[in-house]
C-alpha cells in the first residue's frame, strides 16, 4: 500500500486538532489537558448491538423464535408440491396410464 493511502485510512483514530504533536509531547502533561477532555466524554463499556431488519424482528431479542424458518421450508414444500402436481396433470393429460 502506498503511505498517502494508509494515512488516509487510519486519519480518522485521533482528532487532528485536538492531538498535536506540539501537544503531545509537551513534556510536562499539562498540554494533554484538551485530549484527555475529548476521550472523558466518549462513551464507556460495552457497545450495544443494533440489530434491525428481519434478523433484529425475528431472531433477536425478545421476538426471538423459529417460525420464520418453518414457514420458509413449508412454502417452498408448497410451491415445489404445486409444481410437480401440474406437472403430473400435464403428463396424464395425453397419456393415460
Amino acid at each position: 500500500m502506498h503511505a498517502t493511502l494508509i494515512r488516509r485510512q487510519l486519519g480518522g483514530l485521533i482528532p487532528p486538532k485536538i492531538a498535536t504533536p506540539k501537544l503531545v509531547s509537551g513534556g510536562s502533561g499539562a498540554g494533554l489537558g484538551p485530549l484527555v477532555n475529548f476521550y472523558s466524554k466518549l462513551p464507556k463499556g460495552e457497545a450495544t448491538a443494533r440489530v434491525s431488519g428481519l434478523k433484529g424482528r425475528y431472531f433477536a431479542g425478545a421476538n426471538a423464535s423459529g417460525k420464520p424458518i418453518v414457514a420458509v421450508i413449508l412454502s417452498l414444500f408448497a410451491i415445489g408440491y404445486t409444481l410437480d402436481y401440474n406437472m403430473h396433470l400435464k403428463h396424464h393429460k395425453n397419456h393415460a396410464h
